[in-house]
């Protein structure tokens, strides 16, 4: 059982390339505190403005983890994926740190196994979901979309002509293609959660819920 971790928890990031990057840029944004390392003086200095904590450390070496205080942490995040060795050890070393909550970035299914079976809690396949992702949005028919486990998905797409003009609980929209309208988008107003009586535009956009079969199904009727 994973240990529950509180959500303003300080987070060490190892790896600053793209994807380490952008993690702890955006978490230093959201006001989290952030421990960003990378093994190169180069990476560090790059990213020391944007995120406001750096340091120069070789993660591989659990000594050098141990100098800047990961064992401290309760949640890492291992960026580094393209030499799957040092992830697999990095993680390694998280594990016997007994750091409770490792996110780790794999670039194969082969090497997700590894990173779990060594005891990443949560195995990344950032550029596998970004395919998929893209692959949705291709057709034109949705704006975004966003997998869950399970088939379970979220999609930002335009109403059909069907539900427009009607209130939700009129349209049939879950009983006919067994998926719901969780949010709707007025253009000048945020988003707003959909109730029954909810009524769609034609220059509305909807935000949809359910299974990736359902939520393709849907997206492909008129609009």
């Amino acid at each position: 059982m994973v240990e529950q971790i509180r959500g303003d928890a300080p987070v060490l990031v190892i790896g600053l390339g793209r994807f380490g990057a952008a993690c702890a840029g955006e978490l230093d944004r959201l006001d989290r505190e952030v421990l960003a390392i990378d093994e190169s003086l180069e990476l560090v200095q790059k990213w020391s403005e944007r995120v406001t904590h750096t340091v120069q450390a070789d993660a591989r070496n659990i000594d050098a983890l141990k100098q800047i205080g990961a064992q401290d942490f309760q949640v890492a995040v291992v960026a580094v994926g393209s030499i799957i060795e040092a992830s697999v050890l990095i993680t390694a070393n998280l594990v016997d740190l007994k750091v409770p909550q490792i996110w780790a970035k794999a670039v194969s299914q082969s090497h997700g196994k590894i990173l779990a079976r060594v005891g990443a809690n949560h195995v990344i396949y950032p550029e596998r979901e970004a395919g998929e992702r893209v692959a949705h949005l291709v057709s034109g028919r949705m704006l975004d979309f966003i997998r869950f486990d399970d088939d379970f998905v979220l999609a930002k797409m335009y109403p059909p002509k069907f539900i427009r003009g009607v209130g939700l609980n009129e349209s049939g929209v879950r009983t006919k293609y067994n998926v719901t309208v969780v949010g709707v988008k007025s253009p000048g107003k945020p988003f707003r959660y959909a109730e029954a009586n909810t009524v769609v535009t034609n220059h509305d956009l909807i935000i949809v819920s359910g299974t990736n079969v359902d939520v393709e199904r849907f997206a492909a009727l008129d609009r």
